[in-house]
Formats: C-alpha cells, sequence, structure tokens
C-alpha cells in the first residue's frame, strides 16, 4: 500500500514527549495496532505516530480513507478540528491549532470575496452577520481558553524564537511567562532558554517589573498615587459585602411570601 506523508500536515501532530512516544510503543507491540490510520486519498491525515512505529516494528495495522474533502485546506480544517477535540492537547497547542484555523478561514473568504465580490446593498450593511472567527473571543472559545490566552500566544506565534516556543509546548516555561520573554531581543531569548526553567522564570519577572515601573501612575483626588492592587482588593472586598446584603434581603423576602402564603 502507498502512503504518503505531506510534511504540511505532518506539522499539525506535535511530536509525543520521549516517554508518551515509549508508552505508544509499547502499547503497539504488546496489542498490536487497534485504530485505523486515516487517509485521504493515498495522503496519512491521521495517525502519524502509529504509522511511523508500526512500519519499525512491522505491526500490522489497517486503513479507512475519508475522500469527502475538496482540497488540502479542508483536510487542514479536519485535522484541526480532530485535535481540538482531544483532551490530551494542552493549552498552547490548542490555541495555535485555533489560530491556524483562523487563519485558513479567514484566506478562504477573502478567495471567495476576490472571486465572486458582493453586490453592495445598503439596505442589508446592518443586519449582515459578521464573517465567521472574525473575532479573538471565537477564536479563544473554540481553543477552550481565555482570550487573553490568544493574544499572549498571538505575541508568542509572533516574536519567540522556536527555543521558546519549544519551552512553551513542553511545559517548560508558561504561557504567560513566555509571552513576556518573547518581547525580549532574539539572543535574549535563547540565554533564557538554555538556562533552563528558573531563567526563564526570572527573565518574564523583569519584563513584568519592567513593565510595570513604565506604566504611568494614576493618581486620586488628593494627589496621592493609587496603589492599583490595593484599590482593586478593596473594590472586590466592597462587592462581597455588597452580595452577601443582597442575599440575605433575598432570604427575608422569600421568609416573607412564605408568611403572607400561608
Amino acid at each position: 500500500m502507498n502512503i504518503t506523508i505531506n510534511d504540511q500536515l505532518r506539522a499539525f501532530v506535535d511530536p509525543l514527549s520521549a516517554i508518551e512516544y515509549e508508552a505508544l510503543e509499547r502499547s503497539l507491540l504488546a496489542e498490536g495496532c487497534r485504530d485505523a490510520l486515516v487517509l485521504w486519498r493515498d495522503v496519512l491525515i491521521d495517525g502519524h505516530n502509529r504509522y511511523e512505529i508500526c512500519r519499525r516494528h512491522d505491526i500490522p495495522f489497517r486503513t479507512v480513507h475519508n475522500n469527502n474533502f475538496e482540497s488540502i485546506e479542508d483536510v487542514m480544517l479536519w485535522m484541526i478540528d480532530n485535535h481540538l477535540a482531544r483532551r490530551s492537547v494542552s493549552d498552547f497547542q490548542r490555541g495555535m491549532l485555533a489560530l491556524k484555523k483562523k487563519e485558513i478561514v479567514t484566506a478562504r473568504m477573502a478567495q471567495q470575496m476576490a472571486d465572486e465580490p458582493p453586490v453592495p446593498n445598503p439596505d442589508d450593511m446592518d443586519t449582515r452577520p459578521p464573517p465567521p472567527w472574525n473575532t479573538r473571543e471565537e477564536v479563544a472559545k473554540a481553543a477552550r481558553v481565555s482570550s487573553n490566552t490568544i493574544s499572549q500566544i498571538e505575541r508568542i506565534q509572533k516574536a519567540a524564537t522556536p527555543q521558546l516556543v519549544e519551552a512553551v509546548r513542553s511545559g517548560t516555561i508558561s504561557i504567560n511567562a513566555a509571552a513576556n520573554v518573547a518581547s525580549l531581543p532574539q539572543e535574549a531569548q535563547i540565554a533564557a532558554v538554555a538556562g533552563g526553567r528558573k531563567e526563564l522564570q526570572q527573565a518574564a519577572r523583569q519584563v513584568r517589573e519592567q513593565k510595570a515601573a513604565a506604566k504611568p501612575k494614576k493618581f486620586g483626588p488628593d494627589g496621592e498615587p493609587i496603589d492599583e492592587k490595593a484599590a482593586l482588593k478593596a473594590e472586590i472586598a466592597a462587592l462581597k459585602d455588597r452580595m452577601a446584603t443582597l442575599l440575605t434581603e433575598n432570604e427575608i423576602l422569600k421568609q416573607k411570601l412564605a408568611n403572607n402564603a400561608a
């Protein structure tokens, strides 16, 4: 059987860690390849790691075809949705996949608009629905992360070195910390990654401190600088007090209604 590996599609599948790869290999050797590999025509679109291990150890495997796709972009979108549904995929991986889906959908819409420009109609301009995947919130919802996390992943995607991206992917550094480190020059990013987890955390902390120092201070009516953290804590405490008061009033009203009904 002729099975083709498309490097562009293969890139959607994050490499397994050494421990994960060894566990999969042990499972395949002990139990065989129970799940069929999925092909589009002769291109492998699901089961890349299993295929590699099965070929190396001459483990028999089955294949199924999904030829419902009209283009490589359709296959990409299917693969992205397939990976987004898996619980084992990390927040960073889901964010990267969702951003890739946005890129494909946006490019496809732009091409469609170029091929078939819509006829302007002033009457329906206000009622026309926005294009899909038009906001960061939609991308975040698909990735099951916050819009702030998607914003941080976008910063990593644009400015991080391959070494820093790999550190996030492997869990050596958090998305939030990596987004801060990504603002450093490439040489500094590479040096921080080479220094390990503590060096990365220190670099991220220094960036946060520099940003905080550069941020203009807010002043109260008396001209004194406002401690924003303390102000937020005070606001939260006030909201909690208000909530407690409303709950108490609600219970009193319920009791009155119960008494009147009796």
